[in-house]
Order: C-alpha cells, then structure tokens, then sequence
C-alpha cells in the first residue's frame, strides 16, 4: 500500500512516499524550484517520490495533507464575529482555506489517473505523528508548537502505540511562533524564516529585558500560555501570508504598542547595536521559558520519560539543547524535518498508524530520503559544464577520478587539513534544511579564521551566525559537556572549555556548538572522511555548513557545479570525482 504525504500552499511545500509503514522518499519542493521555503504545489516533489518507487499516481491509495480546513470549524467562525478583523485578512484566509481543500481537483489535474482517497489531517496531530512515528518509541509525551495550522499553535498529549490522544491545545491567536516571529520582524529580519538568525544572535545580548518579555508572553496556571494582544496585530488584519512566485512572505505581525514598550523598531539596513542583540537575547530566554513551562507541566500530567518535539518552533535548537536539564524528560525525539516540511511525513503515518490501524514499523530513520546521482550521472554533468570544460583546458581546474571511497576520502581529509573549502557532494540528499554530510561545505574547525574565509568566499551571510560541527559520534563526551545524540543538528550544547581553542570556528561566543553526531551505520562515506580527517589532526570533527549561496541547498550536480564555479569554493567531491582549482 502506497501513501502519498503533502504539504501544500504553506512553507516548505513537500511531499513523501510510504509503502506499506515504510518511509521511502521525502523532498522539500524548494529544492527543484530553487526558491528558498517554497510555498505553492509541490508538483515536482511529488513526481520524484513517486519515481523512487517506480510507481504512477494510479497505484497511490491515499494522499495525506497536513492540513485539515475543517478543523475548528465554530471556533473560527466564533472568532471571526467576535474579534471582526479586517476583510483583508478573512478573504485571505479563506482564500488559502480553499485552495487546500481543492487539493483533490488540483491532483486530479496534474495526474489525470490519480484515484485515490484523499484525507486531510490536523495540521498540529500531522506535526506530532512525524515525531513520534519516526522516533522508535512505544510511549511518549507529545508536544507540537509553531506559528499556527488548523488555528491552533500548540498541541501537547501521549503517544501509545499506534495512538495519539490530545490533552491540551492553544488556539488562535496565540502563538510562541507569532512570538518569536514579531521579535525577528522587530528586529529587522524581514524574511520568512528569519528566526533562525536571531536565535544565532541572542548569546551577543544581555537576559535584561524580561520584565517587558512576560509583559508579552503570558504563562498560565494550566501550563500553557498567552500572548498580551495590544501589542499584536496578527489578530485583527495583519499578517497576511502571500507566496508571489513561490517565495512566502508574512506582513508586519506586531503593533505599534510593542514600540512604547521596547523602543523604535531597527530598520532593515540598521547597524546591529547593543539594545538589538539584548532584545535578541531577553526574547530566545522569554521563549525558553515559556516551552520550558510547557514541557515541564506536560511531564507532569503524564509521567513520561519520553519526549516527542515538531513544529516550527522545535527548530530552535538553543532551546532543545536545553529540555535534558530543564525538564525531567530523558530521551527527546525531534524530526530532521520538524517544521511544516515534515507534517507531510507525518500526515501520511498518522493514516497509515492512526486512521488505518496498521502495525508499527521499528526501524531507525535516517535524513538521506532526496534524490541521489551515481558517477556516470556526475560524470556527465562535468563533461557538459562548458565552463568548467573551459577552464580545465586552461589550467585552472583538475579532475580527478578516485579509485574507491578511501582514496576518495583521504584526499579530501588531506584538503581539509591545508585550509581548503570542500564542497562535499554524495548519495542522497538529506530531508529538512540541515545539510547533514551529503550536501554540505566542509573544512577545518581549527583555524580561527574560517568562518570569515567562508563567509568572504561562499556565504556572505551575517557575522554573527555561528558554524555547525559534525563529530564522531563515540567522540561526543570528550568535546561537549552532554554526551546526547543528535543526528539531525537539532540541539546547541555547551563545549568543554578547554576544546574552545582547538576548534574556534564551530565554537559560539557563547561556548556552544549545534553539533552533528554521525554513527558509521547512519552515513558511513561521511563518517570515514571525519575519520580521516581524525587520524591526520587528531581531532574528531569538522566545520560543515549548506552546500549552498544564498538559496536553497543544491541537488542535482549541475547544481553543485555551478555554485562551485561561481564562489571561490577550491575544492568540490561529487561521487568518486574531485574537482580542484589550480
């Protein structure tokens, strides 16, 4: 049996595949159409899912949708006439609200055989499902929290089994994703998806705006929370959502009560000044606190061990780093894909585990569910790169064609060790916006001038953005005060002091490195370059980053090629292929 996950005319339109229980594919839309959290129909993700399995949509049983239009039906309507906001934001709503639900017309059109049952799931039990699904285990407190789907924004409860049983929700219009969302916009940080990059900036500030932080966030006696509404405006006409050619965009969501309270907002091209990076850092503790309050009283209610995280907000890996000493959960699960990607995955398990009753599949998952080339495909590529063609006919590039992966990855250990940034290319791509060491640039996290060398070459992006390790996993407990797996890059934890100064290029101002963990069996070729890399320096880890400038991560390697030539990248490995400037 075959199902077929969605997620559609939302951030980060996706799709994946399962047969019978078993993940097969999974693809972010973005990546084909190369505009960074794509947010229209994910025509081209669904087309290759379905190719993984060399199947046609006519063998699709069901396609699930992380979205259900219905949800809360008298709720919105109650709201509506109570609150009466603006008819721009109701037309806009409902506008989306009726594109999802035509979903089924829209498949029908693009696949004129497509016959199969069509079931819309919450946005926030989708969200769940692909946490606790995916984690391995029997039992679990569940917690999702985000912006907002299905006009709820956090949903907390037990995973058993197959069940997923809701005890506890906040509706519209409160939102520690509207939150967090208003403070990065606050900030001058206008693009979707900003929130990441204040998040990198909160440990330049000082905690000394928490008095005005609860002013807006409200925790509750019931362990939940809400939001101090006159200094939004997401409720009464702003915050629209648009997607012009793909790319969403959300309009201001705060009011201008947030001004009297915090002080002018910056402007976009504004110096970053000491008041902006402690604002950053009083609204990354305000949100810890309030999930803290969250998680703390769900542990409470249910005496689980256990932990499962998704939503838009477990992305805020600073604050999931935190949960193992805030809270007494003792294992925590969060996706690759926690944000609105990954309710296509989970949208698909909640029918197959939920709704259809079906057995539990107990396999580990890993992120390496995107398209992948073989050498004669990469082969190819570089024959028909004219530019690349031409500058190896004068000298300035060589190829080179490995004999097997470890001579492959002695080489580029041998790179990486002489200061060189590596475009490491190989297998299939990862799901969710990590690069996990598939996709990913790669160098030495021993000089400290790297970050500038990177960001000067290839990124180009804000100093104050930090740089990710990737580490043996057996080599954890030697460099990081927690010794937690995180295959998916989804926590920031504490390094031990004394490796401050071995590894200055992926150590925060703060002391902090959002690590990678990597076991042989979860990707073994980039375990082996780590290796390599180990007996040559003596240190197990290095300074991985996107596999991109400026837009989304590359898939195909054409992709690659290009953003090779086109950056002072010196050096790219595509399958058994190294490529060098002269």
């Amino acid at each position: 049996m075959f199902i077929l996950g969605i997620n559609a005319y939302h951030g980060d339109s996706a799709a994946c595949i399962i047969k019978d229980g078993e993940l097969i594919a999974a693809v972010e839309e973005e990546r084909f159409s190369r505009i960074k959290h794509w947010a229209g129909f994910p025509r081209q993700a669904i087309d290759f899912v379905l190719q993984q399995c060399e199947i046609t949509m006519r063998d699709v049983e069901y396609v699930a949708i992380n979205r259900d239009p219905h949800a809360h039906f008298w709720r919105k309507v109650l709201f509506t006439f109570t609150n009466m906001p603006g008819p721009s934001l109701v037309i806009n709503r409902l506008k989306n609200r009726k594109k999802v639900a035509s979903l089924e017309n829209i498949l029908q059109q693009h696949w004129p055989e497509f016959d199969a049952k069509v079931i819309h799931v919450h946005h926030h039990l989708a969200h769940i499902a692909s946490s606790f699904f995916l984690s391995g285990m029997e039992r679990a407190a569940v917690c999702s929290v985000d912006g907002f789907g299905d006009f709820a924004s956090t949903m907390i409860g037990v995973g058993e089994h197959n069940e997923i049983q809701v005890n506890g929700e906040v509706l519209f219009p409160h939102s520690l994703g509207l939150f967090y969302l208003a403070i990065t916009q606050f900030l001058g940080f206008d693009k979707y998806g900003d929130e990441y990059k204040v998040m990198g900036l909160s440990p330049y500030g000082e905690k000394n705006l928490m008095r005005e932080m609860r002013q807006i966030v409200l925790l509750q006696k019931n362990g939940l929370f809400r939001l101090n509404l006159p200094f939004f405006c997401h409720h009464r006409g702003g915050g629209k959502m648009s997607w012009d050619g793909g790319e969403p965009k959300i309009e201001t969501v705060y009011s201008a009560k947030l001004s009297k309270l915090l002080g002018p907002p910056r402007g976009k091209h504004e110096e970053i000044n000491e008041h902006h990076r402690n604002i950053a850092a009083s609204m990354q503790a305000m949100y810890e606190e309030a999930v803290f309050h969250i998680l703390t009283h769900l542990h409470r209610k249910t005496h689980e061990e256990n932990l499962a995280l998704a939503g838009g907000c477990a992305m805020n890996s600073v604050a999931n780093g935190k949960i193992h000493s805030a809270t007494e959960f003792k294992n925590v699960y969060i996706p690759a894909a926690a944000g609105d990607a990954g309710g296509a995955i989970g949208a698909a398990y909640y029918v197959h585990n939920v709704l259809l009753g079906n057995k539990r599949i107990a396999k580990e998952y890993n992120a390496y569910l995107g398209p992948g080339y073989d050498d004669a495909e990469i082969e190819n590529a570089l024959h028909e790169n004219e530019k690349l063609q031409q500058g190896i006919a004068q000298d300035e590039f060589c190829v080179v064609q490995c004999k097997d992966d470890e001579e492959l990855t002695a080489k580029t250990a041998t790179a990486i060790v002489e200061g060189k940034v590596i475009g490491w290319f190989q297998g299939k791509m990862e799901w969710g916006p990590r690069a996990l060491g598939n996709r990913s640039i790669v160098v030495d996290p021993r000089r400290e001038d790297m970050r500038e060398i990177l960001n000067a070459k290839i990124k180009r992006r804000e100093s104050f953005r930090p740089f990710a390790p990737s580490i043996l996993r057996e080599h954890v407990c030697e460099y990081f005060t927690t010794d937690t797996e995180v295959p998916f890059m989804m926590m920031v934890l504490q390094i031990k002091k004394e490796k401050h100064s071995q590894i200055p290029a992926v150590t925060h101002v703060d002391g902090s490195g959002r690590l990678q963990t990597v076991a042989k069996e979860q990707n073994p070729l980039y375990y082996k370059l780590i290796e390599k890399f180990y007996q040559q320096t003596g240190i197990p880890l290095v300074l991985n980053t996107s596999f991109n400038e400026n837009e989304p991560i590359v898939n195909t390697p054409q992709q690659a090629l290009q953003c090779f030539l086109r950056t002072k990248m010196d050096v790219i490995a595509m399958g058994n292929y190294i490529v060098s400037r002269v």
